[in-house]
């Protein structure tokens, strides 16, 4: 892929007007904008010519995109004007992106109904979304500015404006469509949205507007995403400041480099209520991280309600680490927080651990341990102890069961069966397991996800290994995928977000090594692992083990500012890593996390343009050496 150029290109795609069947811009059917319209707009111009440079470069955005094309002389301002026009394609992302930006620039931003001229529908190609002035209030029979070339096959989402700014808009709507003509090699929707694929967009910033387009909603998103990155800092905070609105001028073309981008959140060894999951779902959309793996069972507690098995959720799901309360989540709360994430285009990978780790479900059914005697309830953070009878078959009639019942309740592809530090359980047994246990899975129609201890099972279709060793050398690793698995790359000296950032760090573990920014930042997903190549990396995540981390704001403080440095890894071409560039955009993001009352640990790596208190956290017992 390219790299990022630091000036405009010389040469590029043809603008609309000079494509082959293309009316110039000034030739497009439309009504004729009235004086005071005119008017109105000169002197929007005039002022803009006068304020000075966007505070945000258009290369700022993390992760760091795939080509950027600055133009300083095309500096966008949102004004009090500014309105949302969307057809139906995009219109959820068209809605998203104005409840991002209302609460701090207090503009209404209306986003209103705006089919494509020609009547294509999204099954036609691109998603479109622009910005720029308010429409008038009798729009014409045909307005330019919905879709700016009227010729175009497509426009399935958008938002726009009209009115004083038609030709304005139009001039945006033009560079957007002529892009994606050039970044698909060819001409029309259909190649673009080839080119750009189930993820990427390209974004283009005018003096008139600012355009986005797509051939998903997900590419969309992640284009409205990096457009709320290019607006100042306090576009993140709840209330209106009085601010210059203004987006950098230029084009980004962007689509990640890994299919598989995500983030583990551990709500067995404490619980999280809703609330808290949807909140770092957010966190992980901000940054185009596209899955949040729920580690749901273990040792110290259960938290999923399992209708077959109901006191799975009543019984091991009332403890925790530390003795406290505990807790689980209803169907209809896991319902939520499937449907909450996949609104942000992030899918939810359930885990349900087995054979170990699973006291808590020998707890409420004594019936599926080896010796049919309950265990006592199980609060602090020893691993490897439990494991479920493998020699009875009602063990098994439970796995299927449960897996059935997590299976219907997710729509994405993917079912974690966990498989790791079973260490009580003979290597024949534990293999016989697995293999038995993946297809109870596989007859649910999942995709089999396991922590990397599952290679040397037998393999089943589509199998993916979750990869947390710290060696990157992994014969046995290596050997599953020849035969036909895909990995998860979560290496625990790099990317368990459980670690400290240093000796010092209040909450955390240090069994992997210490983990500051730079040592999560910089290493390769595609070459980590020895005899691994590049294709066969479906992508990484970050997991974060909860045995030290018990609120909203210590789960925060261990994410930021390490997650973004792993989202730049799963989206990123390799070609941009940079830390130092890297570093200096980073920092930028510590007023937004402010703004936003997101807790960050203020990393001495990264050159903060504002101090930040690292928040009082309690210190934990954090002698367990494994998650």
């Amino acid at each position: 892929m390219p790299t990022i150029p630091t000036t405009p290109a010389e040469s590029g795609p043809e603008p609309l007007d000079r494509l082959p069947g293309r009316e110039p811009l000034d030739r497009l059917p439309g009504r004729q904008p009235a004086a005071a319209e005119l008017a109105r707009t000169a002197a929007r111009r005039a002022g803009d010519l006068l304020a000075p440079p966007a505070p945000v470069r258009l290369g700022d955005v993390v992760p760091a995109p795939e080509q950027v094309l600055p133009d300083p002389a095309a500096d966008f301002t949102l004004s009090p004007g500014t309105a949302i026009r969307v057809s139906a394609g995009g219109r959820d992302v068209a809605v998203q992106l104005a409840e991002w930006l209302r609460p701090a620039t207090g503009f209404p931003l209306p986003v209103a109904d705006s089919p494509a001229a020609d009547g294509s529908s999204a099954a036609d190609g691109l998603l479109v979304l622009t910005l720029s002035e308010t429409a008038p209030a009798d729009p014409p029979s045909v307005d330019a500015t919905a879709s700016v070339d009227a010729a175009a096959p497509v426009e399935v989402a958008g938002v726009a404006g009209a009115g004083g700014a038609a030709g304005a808009a139009g001039a945006a709507g033009a560079a957007g469509a002529a892009g994606a003509a050039g970044a698909a090699g060819g001409d029309g929707a259909a190649g673009a949205a080839s080119e750009l694929g189930d993820e990427g967009y390209r974004l283009d910033v005018t003096a008139s507007g600012v355009r986005i387009i797509a051939a998903t909603a997900a590419g969309l998103f992640h284009g409205a995403q990096t457009l709320r990155q290019l607006l100042p800092a306090a576009i993140d905070g709840t209330a209106p400041v009085t601010e210059r609105w203004a987006v950098p001028g230029g084009s980004i073309v962007d689509r990640p480099r890994f299919p598989y981008r995500g983030a583990m959140l551990d709500v067995a060894r404490h619980f999280f209520p809703v609330e808290d999951v949807l909140r770092v779902v957010d966190h992980l959309a901000r940054y185009k991280l596209n899955h949040l793996h729920l580690h749901l069972t273990d040792d110290q507690g259960w938290r999923i309600a399992v209708d077959s098995w109901p006191r799975l959720a009543e019984v091991g799901g009332a403890t925790e680490v530390g003795g406290g309360p505990g807790g689980y989540y209803t169907q209809a709360d896991y319902r939520r927080i499937v449907a909450y994430a996949a609104r942000r285009h992030v899918t939810v990978v359930p885990e349900i651990d087995l054979p170990g780790h699973t006291n808590a479900a020998l707890v409420a059914y004594p019936e599926l341990t080896p010796g049919k005697v309950a265990p006592p309830p199980y609060t602090g953070t020893e691993v490897g102890f439990s494991y479920v009878d493998p020699a009875d078959e009602r063990t098994y009639a439970f796995v299927a069961d449960v897996v059935g019942e997590v299976a219907a309740l997710t729509p994405g592809p993917w079912l974690h069966l966990g498989g790791d530090e079973a260490f009580k359980v003979p290597a024949d047994t534990y293999r016989a397991f697995v293999e038995r246990a993946q297809t109870l899975v596989a007859a649910t129609g999942k995709t089999v996800v396991g922590w990397h201890q599952l290679a040397p099972a037998g393999h089943v279709d589509g199998r993916v290994l979750q990869w947390w060793g710290t060696n990157g050398d992994d014969p046995e690793t290596a050997e599953a995928v020849r035969r036909g698995a895909r990995l998860i790359l979560s290496p625990g000296n790099r990317v368990y977000l459980d670690m400290k950032y240093a000796a010092d760090t209040p909450i955390g573990h240090d069994w992997a090594g210490l983990i500051d920014v730079r040592r999560a930042y910089d290493w390769d997903p595609g070459t980590h692992l020895t005899g691994v190549p590049a294709e066969a990396v479906l992508g990484v995540e970050a997991p974060l083990w909860t045995e030290s981390v018990t609120t909203l704001a210590e789960v925060e403080f261990m994410l930021f500012p390490r997650l973004p440095a792993v989202a730049e890894l799963g989206w990123s071409p390799r070609s941009t890593h940079d830390w130092a560039g890297f570093r200096e955009r980073l920092a930028a993001h510590g007023p937004r996390w402010a703004a936003a009352g997101i807790t960050f640990h203020p990393s001495p790596d990264v050159p903060w343009p504002t101090p930040a208190a690292v928040p009082t956290q309690p210190t934990r017992d954090t002698t367990a050496d494994t998650h």
